[in-house]
């Protein structure tokens, strides 16, 4: 990978389907952010599903949105959409795990 493009700051939208409640999935992607010193948010939604952003170099986010790929190991992931989105202006840190659906 480009070093120039590893290191461009990106914002990913994500939103997981599948068992992902209830399995530990929304610490296991603190973690997994943490570990990359990203930053973002992640939620349940009421209808079964885990919402989440992450913004952070490129590449680490590549690394994460793989991750969230496979999950913790009673996860099963069944689907991951992943929209691109604009960085957070401000910038932001840290990532925190939201009480709940919005």
């Amino acid at each position: 990978m480009d070093r120039e493009i590893g290191e461009t700051r990106v914002r990913a939208h994500l939103v997981a389907q599948g068992r992902v409640q209830g399995v530990g999935f929304r610490a296991f992607l603190q973690s997994q952010a943490t570990r990359r010193g990203l930053s973002g948010w992640v939620r349940n939604l009421p209808d079964g599903r885990i919402e989440t952003e992450v913004e952070g170099a490129h590449v680490f986010v590549d690394e994460f949105i793989q991750a969230a790929k496979r999950g913790p190991s009673l996860a099963h992931v069944q689907d991951i959409q992943v929209e691109w989105i604009n960085p957070n202006a401000q910038g932001s840190s840290g990532f925190i795990i939201t009480p709940g659906s919005v």
